[in-house]
């Protein structure tokens, strides 16, 4: 495929499991409707946009057999008109103009909603997991490039922005919870980061009005995306589909449970225990374990909650009564610290999982020979406890040149409270309910297309992504009755993701071979992540390159060029093996000088790395000892940082010429 020809995205789920597990019962709304007056859902409110030169879905609630009338102030509009059902639910569709505005929209029946500021233009679904879910304030674990400035000179009041509430539902639901705003310094700063840039980077070319959806949970699989129809289609899912079906009629109960448990885990988690943290409390009961390490992989993989640490250290007699640095490294998820039960430093929100945990140890405090440091940990959902490296675990004189102590190695340790496990129907990560919850209710309003950013979750499951993320995409539009509208999407960054580490490689070439779907385009971000952090900062470029695939391929702009190099085929000459690439424009280029992250397998099919060399718009490998090539594969790790791109500063993808296992 080439871009120059024009066709017509923790990470910590919190859980909303009081609204989203009843909700899951209301399938329809038609006890409420039959004896309520007219009612719109919440994606049709003061500010919105709707999608312009279209026949736009405009629908709600009404009293069962009644009439409801709508019209546009926009020059030329006609009123239409629609009977509600026995339900009482009622659709039409409205005839917009070119882009303009502000306007009114005009709803009559049993009484009469106006909304106000209405603007015609370019709508956009912004969906996926916490790279789509960052928003333009960054997270403290997390930052976002030139945060304040941003945020600073985000008024935009043509750019309007709708962010649907997170909701978990075991069936489709038909209505959501959210509102219109224009964009400005005052509502940017909590909106999608990836949505925004884009958003702006269309209203900076189009001139047009740009409205923005923004429907992403942060740590989620593809699988909770996509409807319980399309997964049964697909296969893999049923046995979590059937569960899901039979815990349907048992919710109510289910919450009633919770509830009672989560009230004694709130009364307790904000209770800190004033003698854990004393030199004098025994603590021989106590078990041990070494730091750094999450709880997780040292035999609780399922707990959610409170930890507290306590260690011993000797101190030479030169340091008591000096300042110190207590350095632990970063602390997932918060944490409360204390050196010989004084509060010495703590992190009392969540978000900071990846910020190192640095803190002063006051003068007079430190003594010579033993001291204590205890330390509260609370987590409340994926891994908790230390998590960086051993040498960043240290006690130090501040400001002096004794060797730092290491506090590596074995503490105490003792469970606090603990977080009750959330029931099976409200894990965001089950498949099909976030689809149900926050997906289905914007269906089938008006849109131009869908940005997407999300595959971290389904790292370690590639060849399946290859087949459910096409699925989903299909999904979609079959449900939006649009046609195939762009769906544009992101490859994720480079990030260590542990065990096999080429696993992210693997279901970057997943989201590659997810472009043989019709008007689908990717953005490659291996030049613009940071293996540090799962989140990189830089959402401004992934925003940017987003707009690229919507300005060549949706808007026509021919001279746009939106992709670096993708693998188009591979051929064997003798002890070579020349890669071809689509969208070479400008040339391939290695921005180092030199090309690497190339590697060759023979007929064993063991891969090794290899030679390469630019040629023309082909790649040359080859590998001392390989004479007969059978498969090449690049940036085929997942923190891989490569250094190919074309002409135009885009990079290359990962990819290998062998099927995916």
């Amino acid at each position: 495929m080439t871009c120059l020809s024009p066709r017509q995205y923790r990470r910590k789920p919190a859980s909303r499991l009081a609204k989203s597990l009843v909700a899951v019962l209301m399938v329809t709304f038609s006890v409420a409707a039959a004896h309520a007056a007219i009612r719109l859902p919440a994606i049709f409110n003061d500010n919105m946009v709707l999608q312009q030169q279209a026949s736009d879905p405009v629908w709600g609630w009404a009293d069962p057999g009644s009439t409801v009338r709508v019209l546009g102030s926009w020059p030329g509009s006609v009123a239409v008109s629609a009977r509600a059902d026995d339900a009482g639910k009622w659709e039409l569709r409205v005839k917009t103009p070119a882009a303009g505005g502000p306007y009114t929209l005009r709803v009559e029946g049993t009484e009469t909603i106006v909304l106000h500021n209405v603007m015609i233009g370019e709508v956009w679904v912004c969906s996926g997991q916490s790279n789509m879910e960052m928003p333009v304030s960054g997270w403290g674990g997390a930052p976002l490039l030139n945060s304040a400035r941003e945020i600073q000179d985000a008024s935009y009041p043509h750019i309007r922005l709708f962010t649907v509430a997170r909701d978990i539902a075991m069936a489709p639901e038909q209505d959501c919870t959210g509102s219109w705003s224009e964009c400005s310094p005052q509502t940017v700063g909590s909106f999608s980061a990836t949505a925004y840039f884009f958003g702006r980077e269309l209203y900076r070319k189009l001139k047009v009005p740009i409205g923005l959806i923004h429907s992403s949970w942060g740590g989620t699989v593809a699988e909770a995306w996509t409807s319980s129809e399309a997964l049964r289609k697909l296969g893999g899912f049923d046995q979590k589909l059937d569960q899901i079906d039979s815990l349907r009629p048992h919710v109510k109960d289910m919450t009633a449970v919770y509830d009672q448990k989560l009230a004694v885990w709130n009364a307790a988690s904000g209770k800190v225990n004033t003698d854990y943290e004393k030199p004098g409390y025994d603590d021989s009961d106590w078990k041990t374990m070494n730091l750094p390490g999450y709880w997780e992989s040292q035999g609780y993989p399922d707990l959610d909650g409170v930890v507290w640490y306590r260690k011993e250290v000797e101190l030479p007699a030169s340091w008591a009564g000096k300042p110190l640095e207590l350095d632990l490294g970063p602390i997932d998820d918060e944490d409360m610290t204390f050196f010989n039960g004084k509060k010495v430093g703590s992190i009392e929100k969540t978000g900071f999982y990846a910020q190192d945990r640095s803190y002063e140890i006051p003068a007079g405090v430190a003594q010579a020979g033993k001291n204590l440091i205890s330390v509260r940990v609370t987590d409340i959902s994926g891994n908790g406890g230390f998590h960086g490296k051993g040498e960043q675990m240290q006690l130090s004189e501040k400001g002096g040149h004794t060797p730092a102590v290491s506090l590596a190695g074995a503490w105490k340790f003792k469970i606090g409270p603990v977080k009750p496990v959330i029931p099976y129907g409200s894990n965001p990560n089950l498949p099909t309910v976030l689809y149900n919850g926050m997906i289905a209710p914007l269906i089938p309003f008006g849109i131009r297309g869908v940005i997407w950013y999300q595959g971290e979750a389904n790292v370690g499951r590639a060849a399946q992504y290859e087949k459910l993320f096409p699925a989903m995409i299909r999904d979609w539009r079959s449900r939006w009755h649009e046609g195939d509208f762009p769906f544009y999407y992101v490859q994720i960054a480079p990030y260590p993701y542990g065990g096999d580490l080429s696993r992210a490689a693997a279901l970057r070439d997943a989201q590659r071979r997810s472009l043989s779907t019709p008007n689908t385009g990717m953005v490659v971000t291996l030049d613009i992540g940071n293996p540090q952090n799962i989140h990189p900062a830089n959402k401004q470029e992934v925003g940017r390159r987003l707009s690229l695939w919507a300005l060549a391929h949706t808007y026509g702009e021919k001279s746009v060029i939106c992709s670096g190099p993708l693998y188009k085929s591979l051929q064997i000459q003798g002890d070579k093996a020349v890669v071809s690439f689509e969208n070479t424009q400008g040339g391939l280029v290695a921005k180092k000088g030199h090309l690497d992250w190339f590697e060759i397998a023979g007929q064993d099919g063991h891969f090794v790395p290899a030679h390469a060399v630019i040629q023309g718009n082909k790649v040359v490998v080859t590998a001392t000892g390989v004479d007969h090539p059978t498969a090449v594969r690049f940036a085929w790790k997942d923190t891989a940082e490569p250094d190919l791109f074309n002409g135009a500063g885009l990079p290359a993808s990962s990819f290998t010429s062998e099927p995916l296992r």
